[in-house]
């Protein structure tokens, strides 16, 4: 009876080094999985920021630089334009830089892309305009 006990501990030693084994790798690949998980996000989050802050960058830059522009030559027919400028300022200065949590960004993106597609409208500009191949200037 010895033997055939001896027999038995040593299947069930084997039956339970797999499951052991099998829980061990899981826990490991979990862990590893998690951070490259976060690695991987935080990458992806800061491309995701740069590319939304060199948008917004260039749209305060063009607004602000016809702004100036229309205020030289100030008349009542640039009264319009120069109020809808001020508005996407506006919209650019309040947008939360600071909170990646913010729960209305996108919303708050979308509204300042359709204003700048306004005063692209108001002087006459293409409203397609992209951000130049370098990613510097504004290509109409």
């Amino acid at each position: 009876m010895e033997a055939g006990a001896c027999e038995q501990d040593a299947f069930e030693a084997i039956v339970m080094a797999d499951s052991r084994f099998h829980g061990e790798g899981y826990q490991e690949g979990y862990s590893e999985g998690l951070q490259a998980g976060v690695i991987e996000g935080r990458q992806y989050g800061l491309q995701q920021g740069a590319s939304i802050g060199l948008e917004i960058g260039s749209y305060l830059g063009f607004a602000v630089t016809w702004q100036r522009l229309l205020h030289k030559g100030s008349d009542g027919k640039h009264r319009k334009k120069i109020k809808v400028l001020e508005s996407l300022i506006e919209m650019i200065q309040k947008f939360p830089r600071e909170d990646p949590v913010y729960d209305k960004l996108q919303e708050d993106l979308v509204n300042i892309r359709g204003r700048f597609k306004q005063v692209c409208s108001l002087l006459h500009i293409p409203s397609d305009s992209r951000l130049g191949s370098e990613g510097a200037a504004l290509t109409f």
